[in-house]
């Protein structure tokens, strides 16, 4: 499959995905949420890829945000309608994903680009990483859910400082948060993330794929988590995955995950 704006590679069972609009601090604009999508689904339905990486091109930018020329003249129902879309396009799409997603921040991560982070499942930064939500300068608020991610990541009061100050912070900043893993260096940041995906790509995908599914249900409203644990735990017994895995562990040797 032929992207405009992004590049797609994957090798031993990491597939990376590199917003690529380097002229533009890889600002998001409609196209460029389609061609992510597509490439995170294709990731998905690619049975030899086990984790994906999003990351953006060059030294100073993971995304810089949206491309505001797009919409600033949108009306209500066209801004309601943008964040919709954008929600069950990308953002809500990655963070339900049955495979885990990366951030890999290299940069500026601002409005959109610091959603999109947020929506995958773990996050590492360049240490010259800074992060922000500064869309009320704009007269917005965040759309692509910073205002229920963010307080889920690092609490509400810091959140809400974060959101209505429109500021910015630094990648040291954002760890003690816990907004990030980690913070390496721009030349150690796809390594070091390439690394912890080769750890995840040794586990189940069928217990990783119900492992997501549980721990995202507690943060959604009138789902009980606990019950779903209970649902996804129960229906590992009933996968391959499962006789390798325990059958590997009695046997004193390395399972051999098929993610079935």
């Amino acid at each position: 499959m032929t992207f405009n704006n992004i590049l797609f590679e994957e090798d031993n069972g990491i597939a990376t995905i590199t917003i690529n609009r380097p002229n533009k601090l890889n600002a998001l604009n409609k196209e460029t949420i389609a061609e992510l999508h597509k490439a995170v689904k294709l990731a998905e339905e690619d049975g030899d890829i086990k984790v994906i990486i999003i990351t953006g091109s060059g030294e100073k930018a993971f995304v810089a945000g949206a491309d505001i020329s797009e919409f600033a003249n949108f009306s209500v129902e066209e801004g309601t309608k943008l964040a919709a879309n954008g929600h069950k396009v990308l953002f809500d799409f990655i963070e339900n994903l049955s495979k885990p997603v990366i951030a890999a921040v290299n940069g500026f991560a601002l409005g959109g680009g610091l959603e999109l982070a947020m929506a995958c499942h773990f996050r590492l930064a360049s240490d010259n990483a800074k992060m922000g939500l500064p869309e009320v300068s704009l007269g917005v608020i965040p759309g692509y859910g910073g205002t229920q991610r963010l307080p889920q990541l690092i609490g509400k009061g810091r959140a809400m400082e974060m959101i209505m100050t429109a500021g910015m912070i630094d990648a040291n900043k954002a760890l003690s948060f816990g907004l990030v893993n980690y913070v390496t260096t721009q030349d150690e940041l796809l390594p070091f993330c390439e690394k912890i995906a080769a750890k995840i790509c040794n586990n189940s995908p069928v217990a990783i794929s119900s492992a997501i599914q549980a721990v995202n249900s507690n943060f959604k409203s009138g789902v009980n988590g606990y019950d779903v644990e209970i649902k996804e735990f129960g229906k590992c017994f009933g996968t391959a995955d499962f006789t390798e895995g325990t059958t590997a562990f009695l046997e004193k040797r390395k399972a051999n995950f098929i993610g079935e």
